[in-house]
C-alpha cells in the first residue's frame, strides 16, 4: 500500500524559505505524480503544485516564481522549495501521490490521486 508522509513545516517571517518534503513508501517504481495541496483555516483545499511521472511541473499563478517542485528518485522524496512566503500562503500544507498522471498541463483533480498525506503546517508571520 503506497503511503506518502510530508515533512518540513514551520513557522517563517514574511519573505522566508521553507522547504517541505514528501515521502513516498510502498511504490516500487520511480515515476509518479505528487501533487502539493494547502488549505488555510476557514477555506477550501487548493492545488499549488504538481510534479508528474515525466517530471514535468505546473504551478498556480500565486506560488510560480517563488516555489519550485523536484524530486529525488533513489530517496523517492518530491520537494517544493518555497520562497519570499507571504501571509497568504499559510496554511496545512498536503502532497498527494498518483500513479497515472504522467505529463502535467495543470493540478490534476482530487480523484487523480489515491494516497494523501496527514500534512504540515506553514505559517507566515509579518
Amino acid at each position: 500500500q503506497v503511503q506518502v508522509a510530508e515533512s518540513g513545516g514551520g513557522s517563517v517571517q514574511v519573505g522566508g524559505s521553507l522547504r517541505l518534503s514528501c515521502a513516498v513508501s510502498g511504490y516500487r517504481f520511480e515515476s509518479f505524480c505528487i501533487g502539493w495541496f494547502r488549505q488555510a483555516p476557514g477555506e477550501q483545499r487548493e492545488g499549488v503544485a504538481a510534479i508528474g511521472g515525466d517530471d514535468s511541473t505546473f504551478y498556480i499563478g500565486s506560488v510560480k516564481g517563488r516555489f519550485t517542485v523536484s524530486r529525488d528518485n533513489t530517496q523517492k522524496t518530491v520537494y517544493v522549495e518555497m520562497n519570499n512566503l507571504q501571509p497568504e500562503d499559510t496554511g496545512m500544507y498536503f502532497c498527494a501521490f498518483s500513479d497515472s498522471v504522467n505529463n502535467i498541463q495543470n493540478i490534476p483533480g482530487d480523484r487523480w490521486f489515491h494516497a494523501w498525506g496527514k500534512g504540515t503546517q506553514v505559517t507566515v508571520s509579518s
